[in-house]
């Protein structure tokens, strides 16, 4: 694709009628479904297609990318981890409708948990701790490797700058500084590359009957440090969950535990700061993901599970 062809994709609106008629050029068979636009995605704009079907249409100039690696590896993944994650179903080809590749995937039932809560703390904290266990295992030499995400957190010194720069910590930055210092100190992972889906915060599990049901965009995932991952302990489950969920889990030294709980505070701010600046109405803000962020970030400072 041209650059000239990836700046009119930026440009085209897409609509309900826009995925219809896509629909019915390259699936015909699926064009008569109810198109329900869903609302957030970062990525992709995402479109509900009859009960148990999705059309995920890329915005952004890396998400055509972050599809095919879902296309790629979620047919590996999938029957073997315990929540239920999208599939691919079918292909959506560049056309002069819409120059960019699009996908269909299966739907995850279940609220996203930046629109609702965790009531069962406990059955939650297993239930990560049981699918993490199970993507966690040994990636083939072939698999997607660290891209902007996924290496050391003395990697991203300037960004975590960034975000102290950005975010209002009300007196606490001293103390999220040291979860921050203290992860970057901490060794690095020694184990081999294993799977690890890498974007787990509020948006990106979903949530039914008051506990997770369902983990969804692995358009991140990559091998490589599994505390990526973990940092999950305290960005998606409620206060109390990280103990538990590590005991369940029975897999993460102390040294991981310290990366995966620097990663939180830094998931923490990223989250915050997305708030703020959908509080301004600013492109890609999310208002939502400030309070979560900010409840992740007093998880991650009044709790030590080393």
């Amino acid at each position: 694709m041209t650059d000239s062809d990836s700046d009119s994709a930026a440009e085209i609106e897409i609509t309900a009628d826009l995925v219809r008629d896509l629909l019915r050029e390259q699936h015909p068979d699926l064009a008569e479904l109810a198109v329900r636009e869903v609302e957030g995605g970062w990525d992709n704009q995402q479109w509900r297609l009859g009960g148990e079907l999705a059309v995920r249409m890329p915005r952004t100039e890396r998400a055509p990318e972050l599809q095919r690696k879902e296309c790629r590896w979620l047919p590996h993944l999938a029957p073997r981890l315990p929540l239920p994650v999208p599939r691919p179903v079918r292909v959506g080809e560049p056309s002069a409708r819409f120059p960019k590749r699009w996908t269909v995937m299966t739907w995850v039932p279940g609220e996203p948990l930046d629109r609702t809560s965790i009531s069962r703390g406990d059955h939650a904290a297993d239930t990560l701790a049981d699918f993490l266990r199970a993507l966690h295992v040994a990636a083939p030499a072939e698999a997607p490797g660290v891209v902007d995400r996924g290496a050391h957190p003395g990697t991203y010194a300037e960004g975590v700058d960034h975000f102290f720069r950005s975010v209002a910590l009300d007196g606490r930055a001293d103390e999220v500084r040291a979860v921050w210092d203290d992860a970057v100190a901490a060794p690095a992972w020694e184990g081999p590359p294993v799977w690890v889906h890498g974007d787990l915060h509020p948006a990106n599990v979903v949530v039914s009957a008051g506990t997770l049901s369902g983990v969804i965009d692995f358009g991140d995932l990559f091998a490589g440090d599994p505390a990526w991952d973990l940092a999950a302990a305290w960005v998606v489950l409620p206060r109390g969950g990280a103990a538990r969920f590590f005991d369940a889990y029975g897999l993460a030294d102390g040294a991981t535990i310290r990366r995966a709980r620097g990663l939180a505070a830094l998931k923490s701010l990223f989250l915050m700061l997305m708030g703020h600046n959908g509080d301004r109405g600013l492109p890609g803000g999310k208002p939502a993901w400030g309070p979560a962020g900010r409840a992740a970030l007093d998880r991650v400072l009044s709790t030590d599970v080393v």
